[in-house]
């Protein structure tokens, strides 16, 4: 799946891109028909910790998810972002099953 990564407000090093890339590959386990993905990181620019926006965009066939995490650093908002993907992914294989 092709995972578009853009970093709003900073640079994003490679090796965080590289991640994002390989925790977004493994959603295709649940569910094969994903076209593509768009990813954007921003820091908000607040004196909390919880200052770091992770959303992605998922474009499946007749759709789009969108899930969006505050958390301390982008792993931590990737890891929720993503068990909320594969929870709806999840549901979605199951609803199109039952109507094929």
């Amino acid at each position: 799946m092709k995972v578009h990564t853009q970093s709003i407000n900073f640079n994003a090093d490679q090796k965080l891109i590289n991640f994002i890339q390989k925790r977004m590959d493994k959603l295709d386990l649940f569910f094969d028909k994903i076209i593509k993905s768009n990813v954007y990181l921003k820091v908000e620019n607040t004196s909390e910790k919880e200052n770091k926006i992770f959303e992605v965009q998922l474009s499946i066939p007749g759709d789009v998810i969108v899930i969006k995490k505050v958390s301390k650093t982008f792993e931590e908002g990737l890891d929720a972002a993503v068990h909320s993907l594969e929870r709806q992914l999840k549901k979605r294989k199951e609803k199109l099953r039952q109507f094929s």
